[in-house]
C-alpha cells in the first residue's frame, strides 16, 4: 500500500463496488483508474501515445482467434483495482460481459511515453488478476517488456525485445508483432 500522502494524514481505500458508485453519481473525474483502492488521474495520451495504441491494435486484428476479444481503454476488475489498459486481449466473447467487466485477460499491453512508473505500478495487479502476459511498450526506448508467468501477485519471466524483430505471445500464439513497424517513424 501506499504511504499516506502527508505526514499524519489519512486517506481511505475505495472498494469496487464503491468507485462505481461514486463514478455513476459524477462525483469522480472522468478520466481515473481505481489502483490498489486508490483513484489515480490518468495522464492525458500524447498523439506519440495514440499513434502506438492505434498501430498495435491493427497488428491484433485480425489476428486473434474467434475464442478472444480485443478491447481498447476498456475495464478490467483485478481484485482492488479496475484498470483500464491501453489494449487488453480477453476470452471469450462481448456477450459473456454484459453483466461485468472481465476479471483477468490474457494479454494486457500498456503504451509507455510519460508514465513508466505507473504503468509498472500495475504489474502486481494484474499479476493478482491472473493476466497471462503484460506487455509494457517503451516508446522513446522503442523497446517492449514482456512479464509472464503471474504467481502470487508477482510476474516470474521478463524478457525485454527490441528496437526489432518479432515478438510471439505465448498464450496467444496467434498474436504476434513486429518492432520495426510498431516503432517506425
Amino acid at each position: 500500500m501506499p504511504k499516506s500522502p502527508a505526514p499524519g494524514g489519512r486517506w481511505f481505500p475505495l472498494s469496487v463496488e464503491a468507485y462505481h458508485v461514486l463514478g455513476e453519481a459524477g462525483v469522480l473525474p472522468k478520466n481515473t483508474e481505481l489502483l490498489y483502492g486508490l483513484v489515480y488521474t490518468k495522464l492525458p495520451k500524447s498523439p506519440f501515445h495514440t499513434a502506438m495504441v492505434l498501430r498495435l491494435m491493427r497488428m491484433i486484428q485480425g489476428k486473434i482467434p474467434p475464442s478472444f476479444f480485443v478491447r481498447s481503454e476498456q475495464p478490467i476488475t483485478c481484485g482492488d483495482s479496475e484498470l483500464e489498459p491501453d489494449i487488453s486481449v480477453v476470452r471469450g466473447t462481448e456477450e459473456d460481459y454484459l453483466d461485468a467487466h472481465p476479471g483477468t485477460a490474457e494479454i494486457v499491453l500498456e503504451v509507455c511515453v510519460t508514465s513508466h512508473d505507473y504503468d509498472r505500478s500495475k504489474l502486481r495487479a494484474y499479476a493478482t488478476a491472473g493476466v497471462k502476459e503484460c506487455w509494457l511498450a517503451l516508446g522513446p526506448e522503442k523497446l517492449v517488456e514482456v512479464h509472464g508467468t503471474p504467481v502470487n501477485g508477482a510476474y516470474l519471466e521478463k524478457t525485454v525485445y527490441g528496437p526489432a524483430g518479432e515478438i510471439t505471445s505465448r498464450s496467444v500464439p496467434e498474436f504476434r508483432i513486429d518492432l520495426a513497424r510498431l516503432f517506425r517513424g
